[in-house]
């Protein structure tokens, strides 16, 4: 017998996901993803200076601010022919590092986290055989029996109270649980550790944008003056700061988030072999060493992997028309003139639809059915990610990626095939946080040595007045944010924005089928997955978990003061 599921929302993300699976035998059969939000954020842009497209283009989204931001400023310098100053390209890519790690441990403790570790659970844990398995499993000094003692006792009054606080709403004792009560109060301990800790690595974008969330930047450069002596200025004491702060966040990486994946892992093994879903992975790359446009020097590798082939990486060129298109298939929108593929730079968000939209009791699949467009890889569905980005540069050879994924493996005793599922999709996100731990020290040493030998320069002036660009000039902004491949097209116009379009990483996840019926990531991860209770269906989070969906970036909100009228009239 078939049933249909229906999560809406799906909590613990940003913004706003609806999943519908159809369920046979207790196994997903079929699933459909869908954006329940408006797509609006390209129409604001449209006419405005394209210097100021980042600080809009920020606000995509509360969490993977300071990536929108990057992408942006990329694509308008790509189109002016603007080269940033090496201390420019070293802050950006410090302010990258330290978003990778800030959001990957948030992501592991506060969104995923729970979907492994019975917080209950952890209130039978024996203190004393808690602060074994955790000095079994690191150096991490806060690990005493009187620690976790203490801990057990402020978890037991919320319990106590009837009201669980962060901890409410969550499957606690449900069969897919497997950790021993003493690794459930571990892994407690170290998400409310973790809650303190992110506090603290933000430090970092304030010192260098100003604050947090949304840090500044700027065309050209980045809007912080270095300047050792004096206090008003990127000196001796913040850099000192920004030194501590990233030795901090590799101790915390390499101390508590990697060691307790690989404590964890080992009792869930079994999810090494579901939510593998699609074959095809994509990375665009960053983390540049050498300028934007020298591709062969970033950190992350730049790519393409079809059909799980580790021998062959296939090239990837932004700007190639047949390569990324975005269709509308199954979206909420209409494309002027003919129907098909669009590559961004002639990208389209018209909200003129007329069909059936939402409210809806279930999806109408077999039409238009997300806010979400859906992009493509010359006609291919891909993946974008953590597990691609260590794919790609792991089947590219890089040293750094490969070194990483191999120590991995060889903690877990696992073959590189375990990659391809939503557990090897938590590992990646885990292993990539130890490279950036370690890169975001080499960028920083890299920046004091350019500092004492008198380059202090974090901003060029070069193109970046009107008066000095062409009639029109297009260009691509492309950047790795924490959940995966994000590109921003932009077309100028007159010194204005003429057009601009963002495909972001949950756009390529998270979107519905193409014409050809191809489902994309989320959808095509679920197939096979385990139920065991509908109602309670912990095992569809799981996966759409692994991949740390950000429904914000992929589709906006946006209504002008006359349709606000309307709703609040409505609704009174």
């Amino acid at each position: 017998m078939n049933s249909r599921i229906v999560v809406d929302p799906v909590t613990r993300i940003e913004g706003h996901l609806r999943i519908e699976a159809e369920v046979k035998d207790g196994r997903i059969v079929d699933a459909w993803s869908a954006g329940t939000m408006v797509r609006g954020l390209e129409i604001i842009l449209r006419g405005r200076d394209p210097r100021d497209a980042w600080a809009f283009c920020e606000r995509v989204c509360g969490v993977c601010t300071t990536v929108h931001a990057l992408a942006s400023v990329r694509a308008v310098e790509d189109a002016l022919d603007i080269r940033v100053p090496p201390n420019a390209e070293l802050i950006r890519n410090l302010m990258f590092c330290t978003q990778y790690m800030h959001d990957h441990v948030v992501h592991f403790y506060h969104l995923h986290a729970l979907d492994w570790v019975d917080v209950v659970s952890a209130l039978k844990a024996d203190p004393a055989a808690t602060s074994t398995l955790a000095q079994g499993v690191s150096k991490w000094p806060k690990s005493s029996p009187g620690y976790f003692a203490d801990l057990q006792k402020r978890l037991a009054k919320f319990v106590e109270s009837g009201q669980l606080g962060i901890f409410a709403n969550g499957y606690w004792g449900h069969p897919a649980f497997k950790l021993p009560p003493e690794a459930n109060l571990m892994a407690v301990a170290h998400y409310l550790e973790a809650l303190e800790w992110q506090k603290e690595i933000v430090k970092v974008h304030t010192i260098f944008g100003g604050k947090n969330p949304h840090p500044n930047y700027l065309v050209g450069g980045m809007p912080c003056a270095v300047n050792i002596e004096e206090a008003n200025a990127i000196n001796a004491e913040r850099l000192a700061l920004v030194g501590r702060l990233l030795a901090e966040a590799k101790t915390f990486v390499e101390q508590v988030y990697i060691p307790d994946v690989l404590a964890v892992a080992p009792f869930y093994l079994d999810w090494a072999g579901i939510g593998g879903g699609l074959e095809n992975y994509l990375c665009y790359g960053d983390l540049p060493t050498g300028g934007f446009a020298d591709v062969a020097g970033y950190k992350f590798v730049r790519g393409a992997i079809l059909g799980r082939n580790l021998n062959e990486v296939l090239p990837v060129d932004p700007r190639d028309d047949t390569g990324i298109q975005e269709f509308i298939d199954h979206s909420w929108y209409e494309y002027e003139g003919a129907a098909g593929g669009r590559h961004p730079w002639r990208g389209e968000t018209n909200l003129k639809y007329s069909g059936p939209k939402p409210p809806y009791e279930h999806l109408d699949v077999d039409a238009k059915y997300s806010w979400l467009k859906t992009p493509r890889w010359k006609g291919h569905a891909m993946e974008v990610g953590p597990l691609s980005r260590m794919l790609v540069g792991y089947a590219a050879g890089n040293a750094d990626v490969k070194g990483a994924v191999t120590d991995a493996l060889g903690a877990l005793k696992a073959p590189a095939s375990v990659l391809f599922s939503t557990l090897g999709r938590t590992a990646a996100r885990a292993i990539e946080s130890r490279l950036a731990a370690v890169w975001g020290l080499e960028f920083y040493q890299q920046l004091l040595a350019n500092i004492k030998a008198g380059d202090s320069r974090t901003f060029t002036r070069e193109r970046w007045e009107p008066a000095s660009w062409p009639a029109e000039a297009r260009g691509v902004g492309t950047s790795e944010a924490p959940r995966g491949a994000l590109a921003h097209w932009i077309v100028i116009q007159d010194r204005k924005i003429a057009n601009y379009q963002l495909v972001v990483p949950s756009t390529w996840n998270a979107s519905p089928r193409d014409g050809r019926g191809q489902r994309s990531a989320y959808e095509a991860s679920l197939i096979g997955t385990p139920v065991h209770d509908p109602h309670q269906p912990l095992e569809i989070i799981r996966t759409i978990h692994s991949f740390d969906p950000c429904l914000a970036c992929a589709v906006h909100l946006y209504e002008d003061q006359v349709e606000i009228a309307r709703h609040e009239l409505a609704v009174n």
